[in-house]
């Protein structure tokens, strides 16, 4: 009997959303934010509140600040059930990243402070905590610089132990797309991109392309495509899988919430198809509330949400 279902090692932060702003920022001008939402972020920490709220069981461990936001942001992954009792906390000056994002209706700007997130290195995982679980995920591949080194080894350790990994690069802010990616791809059982990051990740001009070059090296892989729903590539068959269609608020977080979705079936036995399906379901949610997790924490419009789009739970 495994002690998760899910185990993950990755970042952690808070999300500040400023809505309103004009496109054009002129410096030296006091420019007014029309609404403000203080959210938890990070690609990790959100799959990871999402998928406890989902209820599945899951061990996550990151390197925190001593500082509010930090204690702020474990909170609200304590609150979704998620196991905290290998985070590590920073003991010198580095404090908690944070991500500003300044909404524009479709397009965005995007401002991180990395801070802790920098940090994680392979002495602060528990491997044993890390093995006591059936699948492991990471996102934010090109955040985890301190960990990254060490990666390809702890894939192939991970799946030594019996687990199944999925993997998330989230974009490259270097725009490099290459590191030891391709080295972690052969460890990889489900590769969880967006269309864009797909293409960039296989050098190829579109996403159907870069699918079949990927799948030489990973058996399964879901391309988030946002309002278009997602692609599958799997089995030797490329399928579309439509979207739920919804008039949405706020798009922050909804890869990650699609993922959470796509885990949560996939830890149930779905098939890939299905899995998609779930995870198009729970991307939608996602963007009716501002922020990756703050649809999932409004019980009455998760619960109803997920049941009238048929959401898979245990034992359906």
């Amino acid at each position: 009997m495994t002690q998760f279902d899910v185990t993950m090692a990755g970042e952690i932060n808070m999300d500040l959303v400023l809505y309103g702003l004009p496109e054009d920022l002129p410096v030296e001008r006091e420019l007014l934010a029309d609404d403000f939402q203080a959210t938890l972020g990070g690609s990790s920490a959100i799959l990871a509140h999402n998928l406890a709220v989902l209820g599945r069981r899951v061990g996550f461990i990151t390197r925190v600040g001593r500082d509010e936001l930090g204690r702020t942001a474990l909170d609200r992954l304590r609150e979704s059930g998620v196991d905290l009792s290998r985070v590590v906390h920073e003991h010198g000056p580095t404090h908690t990243g944070v991500t500003v994002l300044l909404h524009h209706g479709a397009r965005r700007r995007i401002l991180t402070y990395p801070g802790t997130m920098h940090l994680m290195s392979r002495a602060d995982l528990d491997f044993d905590y890390l093995a006591s679980a059936r699948h492991f995920h990471l996102s934010s591949l090109f955040l985890q610089r301190a960990l990254a080194p060490d990666l390809p080894i702890l894939f192939r350790d991970l799946k030594r132990a019996g687990l199944t990994i999925s993997l998330d690069t989230n974009d490259d802010p270097d725009g490099r797309w290459s590191g030891g990616l391709p080295e972690l791809l052969q460890y990889v059982d489900i590769l969880l991109p967006n269309e864009d990051e797909a293409c960039r990740m296989a050098s190829r001009d579109t996403v159907e392309e870069a699918l079949l070059v990927l799948s030489a090296q990973v058996p399964c892989i879901a391309a988030k495509c946002g309002s278009r729903g997602a692609l599958v590539q799997a089995g030797g068959k490329l399928s579309h899988v439509p979207p739920v269609p919804v008039d949405p608020v706020d798009t922050i977080g909804a890869g990650d919430s699609f993922n959470a979705g796509f885990l949560s079936a996939y830890l149930q036995g779905a098939d890939p198809v299905e899995c998609a399906f779930a995870g198009n379901v729970t991307g939608a949610l996602s963007t009716l509330r501002p922020g990756g997790t703050e649809a999932f924490r409004d019980v009455q419009l998760r619960d109803e949400f997920l049941r009238k789009h048929a959401f898979p739970s245990d034992g359906s």
